[in-house]
C-alpha cells in the first residue's frame, strides 16, 4: 500500500466532508478515492470515516488520525525538498500557465531574481488543475491559477484582471473595426485553451460567451500559443485573449462593453512563508501581468473560496 498517497486520500476527506469535493480537488475519480480510504481503513483495522447518503464526518480514530497524517505529509514535502531543492535549498517550484508567452515569461524570471538574487526560480508550465495537484502533494511551491478554480486549502494572492478582445484574421471583416461586439462572432469556431487544464474556467468563459450572443460553430482546445495563432491565421477559428501585439496575418480588436476578464492570481499552501520566496514571487507575477498585460487589480488578496470569477489566459 501506497501509505503517502492513502493519506493524501484521507486528508482531503477529512478536510472537506464530502467525497465528491474531495475527489476534486485530488483530481481523480470519486470511486478511486472510496477505495483507497477503505483500503486505508483495512490496514488500519478502524474505521475513520462514518458515511451516510447525507453526511461524511470523521470518527473518534479518524479525528485523531487527522493531525498525525498532516505531520507526516509535512515530513514527506520536507524530504522531497531536500532531494529535489525548494525554497530552503535555493530553488523555487512554481507553476505557470502554458498559454503565458515567452516575454512574459522572462519577465517574471528577472523580477523574481531582481527580489531573490539567491534563489533559482524553476518554472513548470501547467494547467490550473495540476497546478493545484502539485500545491496539494508538495511538488509545488507556488502557482499561477486561472480563475475560477478549486481552491480550498490554499492561499490566494492578489488577483490580476484585464479584458479579453478577440484575435481575428486580418481578413475579417471585423479587423478595421475600432470594437467587436461578441455576438458579431456568431458562427466563427472558436480555439481556446483545453477544458482540463482548468475546467471551472473553461466551462465559465464558454458560458459568458452564449450569454453575450457567441454561440461558437465549433470549439478547438488548444494546446498551446502556436496552435492557436496557427487556427486563426488559417481562418479556422477566432480566439479571446488579453490584449497582445499579434503577428503579421493578424489583428487584436477589444469587445464593445468589456464583458469578459481574464484573471489570475499565484496560490500557495496554508502555513507557507510568505515573507519568503513565495510571496517575492507572488509580487513579482502582480507586477509584470499589470505591467505587461496592462492589467488591474481586481481586487486584494481573498480567502480561499471554490468559485471565483472568471478567466482565461495570458498569450502576451
Amino acid at each position: 500500500m501506497n501509505l503517502i498517497a492513502h493519506l493524501t486520500c484521507f486528508v482531503a476527506v477529512a478536510e472537506e466532508l464530502h467525497f465528491g469535493r474531495a475527489a476534486q480537488r485530488l483530481g481523480m475519480a470519486q470511486p478511486q478515492l472510496s477505495q483507497r480510504l477503505k483500503r486505508l481503513e483495512g490496514e488500519l483495522g478502524v474505521r475513520l470515516v462514518d458515511r451516510s447518503s447525507r453526511h461524511v464526518g470523521l470518527t473518534e480514530p479518524g479525528r485523531r488520525l487527522l493531525d498525525e497524517a498532516h505531520e507526516i505529509l509535512a515530513r514527506v514535502r520536507r524530504v522531497y525538498a531536500l532531494a529535489e531543492g525548494s525554497p530552503e535549498t535555493g530553488t523555487l517550484r512554481a507553476g505557470v500557465p502554458g498559454e503565458v508567452g515567452a516575454g512574459t515569461v522572462a519577465a517574471l524570471i528577472g523580477a523574481f531574481q531582481e527580489r531573490r538574487p539567491g534563489t533559482v526560480l524553476d518554472l513548470r508550465p501547467l494547467g490550473t488543475a495540476a497546478q493545484v495537484r502539485g500545491l496539494a502533494e508538495g511538488t509545488l511551491d507556488v502557482g499561477i491559477l486561472r480563475h475560477p478554480a478549486e481552491t480550498h486549502g490554499l492561499v490566494l494572492g492578489p488577483i490580476v484582471a484585464e479584458p479579453l478582445g478577440v484575435l481575428l484574421p486580418a481578413s475579417s471583416p471585423w479587423a478595421d473595426a475600432p470594437e467587436v461586439h461578441l455576438s458579431d462572432l456568431a458562427g466563427s469556431e472558436f480555439a481556446v485553451f483545453a477544458r482540463e487544464e482548468a475546467p471551472e474556467a473553461y466551462d465559465e468563459l464558454l458560458a459568458d460567451c452564449r450569454r453575450h450572443g457567441y454561440h461558437p460553430a465549433a470549439v478547438h482546445d488548444s494546446p498551446n500559443p502556436d496552435f492557436t495563432l496557427g487556427l486563426v491565421l488559417a481562418g479556422r477559428a477566432v480566439a479571446l485573449l488579453p490584449h497582445t501585439v499579434p503577428p503579421p496575418g493578424l489583428t487584436w480588436r477589444p469587445l464593445l462593453g468589456r464583458p469578459l476578464l481574464t484573471r489570475l492570481s499565484c496560490a500557495w499552501r496554508r502555513g507557507a512563508d510568505e515573507a519568503g520566496p513565495v510571496g517575492d514571487f507572488a509580487e513579482a507575477v502582480a507586477d509584470v501581468l499589470r505591467e505587461r498585460a496592462a492589467a488591474a487589480p481586481a481586487g486584494p488578496a481573498i480567502r480561499p473560496r471554490r468559485v471565483v470569477r472568471p478567466a482565461s489566459a495570458f498569450l502576451a
